[in-house]
């Protein structure tokens, strides 16, 4: 067995599809209307159609958000200057680039659905 990706819901496939390709520059592998696949093997998928998929019910209205501040999706770029710059912007930052007491520089932010973002400049083990 082994791990392959986490899927967070989301309430605006397209709102969310547009997000992770525009802002975070992500490449689209498979979009199939309610599930995104993006290169890399990060994937979205629309809250209540899976609700309706995994637990065979559906409350009605998707929560204003899914996210929950009980996950981080973490991302890596080489120029976290330059990925600050364009993305600072266009999202809610939970804080600007700083040093993390290991020795990386990271930002965070939330994305549409409230998901707290990491971007970090890659780790030198």
């Amino acid at each position: 067995m082994r791990f392959i990706n986490p899927i967070p819901f989301v309430r605006d496939i397209g709102r969310a599809r547009a997000f992770y390709r525009d802002v975070m520059q992500l490449e689209i592998r498979a979009d199939h209307g309610n599930f995104v696949l993006f290169e890399g093997g990060f994937a979205l998928h629309e809250g209540r159609s899976l609700e309706k998929t995994v637990w065979k019910q559906s409350d009605g209205d998707a929560p204003a958000s899914y996210g929950r501040r009980n996950l981080l999706l973490y991302f890596e770029t080489a120029d976290i200057d330059a990925a600050f710059a364009r993305i600072a912007p266009e999202v809610d930052l939970i804080h600007p680039v700083e040093t993390q007491a290991w020795g990386q520089r990271v930002f965070r932010f939330t994305d549409p659905d409230g998901h707290a973002v990491e971007v970090g400049e890659p780790l030198v083990m």
